[in-house]
């Protein structure tokens, strides 16, 4: 990992956190289907009372 860079984006620190940089980005919402068929599987299994603790969801095209 670069330390130099931020652990989320991975934009350099330098360009990222200097304040006349503020409004310069924009941000795009994606929606990754993958994801979200996990974390619905997820819900499911929370809501009927299943504990999601070391729980891991293998998701497949289908």
């Amino acid at each position: 990992m670069e330390a130099d860079r931020c652990p989320d984006c991975r934009q350099p620190w330098d360009e990222a956190t200097d304040p006349e940089n503020e409004f310069k980005w924009r941000g795009e919402l994606a929606k990754c289907h993958a994801c979200a068929a996990a974390a619905r599987a997820i819900a499911q299994h929370e809501k009927a009372g299943g504990d999601t603790r070391g729980l891991h969801v293998h998701v497949t095209r289908g």
